[in-house]
């Protein structure tokens, strides 16, 4: 996700970030999930952000019939 801090000075403005990640659905018991494991490296950032960014995710899901 490209993101922008207008307030910032110019050479501080941008976050870039460049990766990809991996997901499935599974069941906890009768409950579905999805989950995600991301990782990207910030290629353009501000000079206080880290250059790597993870991202774990859990949703829980409620199909309907």
């Amino acid at each position: 996700m490209l993101t922008a801090d207008w307030n910032a000075d110019s050479d501080d403005r941008w976050t870039i970030p460049l990766g990809g990640g991996i997901g499935r659905i599974m069941r906890f018991g009768s409950q579905p999930v999805n989950m995600q494991l991301q990782g990207f490296y910030n290629v353009v950032r501000p000079e206080a952000a880290g250059e790597w960014t993870i991202r774990f995710q859990i949703q829980l899901l409620f199909p309907t019939s």
